[in-house]
């Protein structure tokens, strides 16, 4: 199965739908059942201590899952989270750029399971994990 969104359809998409997001995250690549996010760290994602804040790593986490299923059933506004675990494994490097590869294990009628993996910029290894369930509207 093919995705029907492209890369520039998804981000066409993300800033008619959520403009309040508009500039946090662009889509780097599309392909069946995946699609990689990045989001550009600034001041605002950080916390103390000078690293990413685990609320703007669910935000990419959940874009990034949230996009995977938009770019397989098209544009529907109202498919939403219902589960989402993240486990956080390792510091992100400040000033970094984030990733989200962001793949579906699971796309069913009104259920999508993925999983997404968070990477900084330059460093070796996932940051974070995280998976996370979505319902998709009736069609």
């Amino acid at each position: 199965m093919q995705p029907v969104m492209d890369k520039a359809a998804l981000e066409e998409f993300l800033a008619r739908e959520f403009p309040q997001v508009t500039g946090d995250f662009s889509v780097e690549d599309v392909a069946p059942m995946q699609v990689r996010v990045r989001m550009p760290v600034a001041e605002r994602h950080l916390r103390p201590g000078g690293t990413v804040s685990g609320p703007s790593m669910f935000a990419l986490a959940d874009v990034g899952i949230y996009l995977a299923v938009l770019a397989m059933i098209g544009p529907k506004a109202l498919a939403v989270t219902t589960n989402c675990s993240i486990d956080f494994m390792r510091k992100p490097a400040a000033g970094r750029d984030m990733l989200c590869e962001a793949r579906l294990l699971k796309l069913g009628r009104v259920l999508a399971v993925g999983d997404a993996l968070l990477f900084s910029e330059g460093m070796e290894g996932a940051v974070a994990r995280a998976g996370l369930t979505y319902s998709i509207p009736p069609r």
